[in-house]
């Protein structure tokens, strides 16, 4: 082994470790999107029913509240296709796996690629770097909380296998 196969494998492992927090942090997001779509669904669906809901439009002290979720039935989807978070979606859950991907790919060129010839190791790194570099050309980010998530999820020895 020499130390140029040292200092390789442990780039790859600055890069796992990075992808790990990158795809955990997008993983975090993707979720959180999803459940948004669904609420933004949802939630004018309700709003409209309860809204057009004899019950409570017969009931004269009623009147305020039929009136704001008729409002909020109208709003909310206005609102969901002002922000675009369906255009999110794909990019996140691709960078997402992607970043997955490339976590693998490093942590095992970390393991393997030193017990190449220092050729073929770089030759393997390249590529992946490549990929990386493609991932990060993309310039995504998550919201900051997401990765805050992230690094309690991974600390908290969610991505950590023991002994089977």
């Amino acid at each position: 082994m020499t130390n140029a196969s040292d200092a390789l494998a442990e780039q790859c492992a600055q890069h796992r470790e990075r992808c790990t927090y990158t795809s955990t942090t997008l993983f975090i997001w993707v979720r959180t999107l999803r459940l948004l779509r669904i609420g933004f669904v949802v939630l004018p669906i309700l709003c409209g029913a309860f809204a057009g809901w004899d019950i409570l439009k017969a009931e004269p002290s009623f009147r305020g509240l039929t009136a704001f979720l008729a409002l909020l039935a109208g709003l909310v989807p206005a609102i969901y296709a002002a922000l675009k978070l369906d255009d999110h979606l794909p990019t996140a859950a691709r960078l997402a796996g992607e970043y997955k991907n490339l976590e693998i790919v490093f942590g095992d060129l970390e393991k393997v690629g030193k017990h190449k010839t220092f050729e073929a190791f770089e030759k393997d790194y390249l590529v992946a770097r490549d990929r990386l570099e493609a991932a990060n050309g993309e310039a995504y980010t998550a919201p900051e909380w997401c990765f805050r998530a992230a690094q309690k999820k991974i600390k908290g020895g969610h991505y950590t296998f023991g002994e089977d």
